[in-house]
């Protein structure tokens, strides 16, 4: 491997080694070696390639980083390829079958995983710190009735900052532990609160005697009863959906996380830039989307015309296909095998069937095949989300509970890794230059922006 780049005109002889870029500038006729490190070349290695001294040198043009790599990360492998998903090395298969999620949580964190004495440990600081202070409370109280809970969600997770003042001392170990422990443990409560508020009920507090998914279920649906008695196939199924979320590489509600962590600012604000991330549709609302899809379809004989309307680009074939994996979801495989035992106890939801034979049927036509249209993770959760009589508006929320662990876990890397810097990416700049300044009664009116007359108000909410 080549320990430095060298440069060299067309006329040179420069031996290199072999894990280099050969590049020349066709503007000038020099050429640069570019060393490859791990299948990547450094963007700032362009900057040597230069018009002249005075240039700025050469940047790479990147929209949405489609194949530009931020960051160095041990904590989560993905072969799209091959449908892999590993944490820490350890298959998302194994971990299901064997682990609880604050176990994942752990690993995540903390790179292994625990022994049983830390696992306790652990455990029970997080199940201590569900609770929330009492403004957090009054806060949720003050939104409308109608609020979406993702929006109450991202401003009491970012009102934690206020609460925890001395979390912005994030070189301390103990701080950045705490923070850990605090976020994980309460993200249930503040998700439960929001719940509750739109619906206009009263607020249930946790309860330390319940496992960690049991607990949520119980501040979710506790009504009168003295004692809530979680299902215990609800929680596994609740248990295993929230390993499959914790954390899924650089997305790009982690990517939000890191760029905003790396201002330095404490880790509750980061992670609110998480929550930030995650509310947009074409991040946290796919499974959402994959309902809505088949209600339409309606019926398992409607199937085939609608995807003869999916290849005609009348449709969309929602939960197929992912940016990272080109083969199965191996995420999906494992929800697949919980969906039954949640039907056993909620009823079983007609819409099971549609998905089943959709994806059997898209599975078996060569159309979606060599487009490697295969089931993601979305295509079986909404259905869990909706037979536990959860409101579309909080599946999202549901995704942000778990991959809590996986921003935590990023975020402490982050600040780990001697490489990070601010982030601060480059542009192209496409506007005017040296413009003279035009005195307003001047200037020309804009012909595409509304006017007040047009501009659409909600007098309800002002």
């Amino acid at each position: 491997m080549a320990d430095e780049q060298t440069r060299h005109d067309d006329g040179g002889g420069v031996a290199t080694a072999s894990d280099s870029l050969s590049v020349t500038d066709n503007r000038t006729g020099e050429s640069y070696e570019i060393e490859i490190s791990d299948g990547t070349v450094k963007a700032m290695d362009f900057r040597q390639i230069k018009v002249s001294e005075d240039d700025f040198g050469l940047m790479t043009y990147d929209p949405a980083f489609t194949n530009t790599a931020s960051c160095r990360s041990a904590i989560t492998y993905i072969d799209g390829e091959a449908g892999v998903l590993e944490h820490r090395g350890y298959p998302i298969e194994q971990l299901c079958e064997h682990s609880s999620y604050l176990e994942v949580a752990y690993l995540l964190i903390y790179g292994e995983l625990p022994t049983r004495e830390q696992l306790d440990e652990w455990v029970f600081e997080i199940t201590h710190h569900t609770f929330v202070h009492e403004n957090i409370k009054k806060f949720v109280e003050g939104f409308r009735y109608d609020a979406h809970p993702m929006g109450m969600l991202l401003a009491t997770t970012g009102a934690l900052s206020t609460f925890y003042p001395d979390a912005k001392n994030i070189d301390e170990d103990a701080e950045r532990h705490m923070a850990a422990v605090r976020l994980i443990a309460k993200m249930p409560t503040l998700a439960a609160f929001a719940y509750r508020h739109n619906l206009g009920l009263p607020y249930v507090y946790p309860d330390n005697d319940l496992s960690y998914p049991g607990n949520f279920l119980s501040m979710m649906f506790k009504m009168t009863e003295v004692k809530y008695e979680p299902d215990p196939r609800l929680e596994k199924a609740l248990d295993v959906l929230w390993i499959l979320h914790a954390d899924h590489e650089q997305n790009c509600s982690t990517s939000a996380v890191r760029s905003v962590g790396s201002s330095q600012v404490d880790p509750y604000s980061a992670v609110a830039a998480g929550v930030a991330a995650l509310y947009g549709p074409l991040h946290g609302g796919a499974n959402e989307a994959v309902l809505r899809m088949l209600d339409q379809i309606g019926t398992t004989e409607n199937i085939p015309d609608f995807l003869e309307g999916v290849k005609k680009r009348e449709e969309k074939l929602m939960g197929f296909g992912h940016r990272v994996y080109k083969n199965y979801d191996p995420r999906a495989r494992v929800i697949k095998e919980h969906v039954d035992a949640v039907f056993e106890v909620t009823g079983r939801n007609p819409k099971l069937d549609i998905a089943v034979e959709l994806e059997k049927r898209a599975l078996d036509d060569e159309f979606f095949v060599e487009r490697k249209l295969y089931p993601n993770v979305d295509f079986y959760s909404g259905l869990i989300y909706e037979a536990l009589n959860l409101p579309p508006d909080l599946f999202t929320v549901m995704f942000a509970i778990p991959r809590t662990s996986g921003w935590i876990a990023q975020w402490r890397e982050m600040q780990e890794d001697p490489e990070t810097k601010i982030a601060r990416p480059r542009q192209i700049y496409t506007g005017g230059r040296e413009k003279d300044y035009v005195p307003i009664d001047q200037r020309e009116k804009l012909t595409d922006k509304p006017s007040a007359e047009t501009s659409l108000i909600d007098p309800g909410k002002g």
